[in-house]
């Protein structure tokens, strides 16, 4: 943990003295809450090492801060360092490595919950999404722009970028024998799917609930970590991580497509393959249990989160395979 580096990056932005740093979320990055005496806010994202260039932090911020100015959703504000560079780099004391961070201004706002309505802030996100997308599309992206490709081999294949699902918890011969054979079917359909750039471009990636914010009314869409090159109708499946097999998902995800159509229209072929999405999704993140299991937030959900994906594959091997 590196609350050494989070204090040392203090001192390359323009912050006030003696502001406090507090540790808030550890999973992929170390997030940690910056507060001045004054009661002024911060989030502060110390990188995990190797997993983004300093290039790739520098494209996603030029995103979600040209989503913000061209008013297509709130976004985090980035704050440049005193040398005018979005991406700073500060020195772990402990072990003399160089870590990349990045500053925010702090956005008020709570995280939506499965214990609340969520049907309003879905249809919103719809609407949400299909102005991302639009925005995506028609957004002239700076040279040299650098992100992630998230297709099947980044996901599923055999060189994953969170792991292999083979690698889950709980895993035994059949369902390594169900998971595979559900990993062949999502292949095949999306080869037949196609990647042309009316399905496949710039998107969030990972609109999780805990990259949500609720204000006031309207929803706010943070940690834009994961944001690259991927199927647009990805972004109505990842809402529903790690709740996949819950009884709402099927009415949530009809929300999100409510609030998607006000903006733009969805071709069936799309809309159809949402559950594909969605159970892509459902593996790449049994893979990412698998391979997270010292983090607090792996350990919460541990091997159920295999346990609970079985009767999905079987359901999805039924109507697909």
């Amino acid at each position: 943990m590196g609350i050494q580096v989070a204090e040392q990056a203090l001192s390359l932005y323009d912050l006030p003295k003696n502001a406090s740093v507090r540790l808030i979320s550890l999973s992929e990055n170390e997030i940690y809450q910056v507060e001045s005496p004054s009661g002024r806010q911060w989030a502060l994202r110390v990188q995990r090492p190797g997993y983004q260039s300093k290039n790739a932090l520098a494209s996603e911020i030029a995103w979600l801060a040209a989503l913000r100015r061209d008013g297509v959703v709130a976004t985090p504000i980035p704050v440049p360092g005193l040398d005018g560079e979005w991406v700073q780099c500060a020195l772990d004391p402990a072990t003399a490595e160089p870590r990349n961070v990045v500053l925010f201004v702090w956005e008020n706002g709570c995280q939506p919950t499965f214990s609340t309505d969520l049907q309003p802030c879905f249809r919103s996100l719809g609407a949400i999404i299909a102005s991302m997308h639009a925005h995506s599309r028609s957004w002239q992206r700076p040279a040299g722009f650098e992100r992630f490709t998230w297709n099947f081999e980044a996901a599923l294949g055999e060189s994953p970028r969170w792991g292999r699902w083979r690698d889950g918890l709980r895993m035994d011969a059949a369902r390594i024998d169900l998971f595979g054979k559900t990993a062949e079917v999502i292949r095949e359909r999306l080869e037949m799917y196609g990647a042309g750039p009316d399905r496949f471009g710039l998107v969030h990636c990972d609109l999780r609930l805990a990259n949500l914010l609720l204000h006031e009314g309207a929803v706010k869409v943070i940690d834009f970590d994961d944001c690259g090159f991927g199927w647009y109708m990805s972004d109505l499946a990842t809402p529903v991580s790690f709740y996949e097999h819950r009884p709402e998902v099927p009415g949530l995800i009809e929300s999100l497509l409510d609030g998607y159509r006000s903006v733009r229209a969805i071709s069936r072929a799309e809309e159809e393959e949402i559950p594909t999405f969605v159970m892509l999704r459902r593996l790449l993140l049994v893979a990412w249990i698998g391979s997270h299991a010292e983090t607090d937030f792996a350990r919460s959900l541990g091997g159920s989160y295999t346990d609970q994906s079985v009767g999905l594959c079987a359901g999805y091997l039924r109507r697909f395979g």
